[in-house]
């Protein structure tokens, strides 16, 4: 972001270097930053997950949806909400990640009009 035209442009009438980091950089560099914080949340929520299903993840006295899942399956057939509601808890958790990343890169782009 140093090498943009528009920082040269702030340097070149005078600003320092703290005026450049806050005003100049900084609000181009977050934007991206929250977004990609969002995605890279849903992935990791994701990974323990199934890493936890697959018995690699937290230890047992550690809550993990992949546990709860990977304890709900055997009991499928006699009590199928066993396993399906952390699956439905962690769906929605991600989906509004997702939805959250989505829509905060949709109004840092074209602003609030944009939605």
């Amino acid at each position: 972001e140093k090498k943009r035209e528009y920082v040269l442009a702030s340097r070149t009438i005078g600003a320092n270097h703290t005026r450049l980091m806050v005003r100049t950089i900084l609000p181009n560099c977050l934007g991206p930053l929250i977004v990609q914080a969002a995605f890279v949340a849903t992935w990791a929520i994701l990974l323990e997950a199934a890493l936890s299903f697959l018995g690699l993840g937290v230890k047992p006295p550690t809550p993990s949806w992949g546990q709860m899942l990977s304890a709900g399956k055997t009991y499928l057939y006699r009590a199928w909400w066993y396993g399906f509601f952390p699956g439905l808890a962690m769906t929605l958790v991600v989906l509004s990640l997702n939805t959250l990343g989505e829509t905060a890169q949709r109004i840092l782009v074209r602003g609030w009009r944009g939605l």
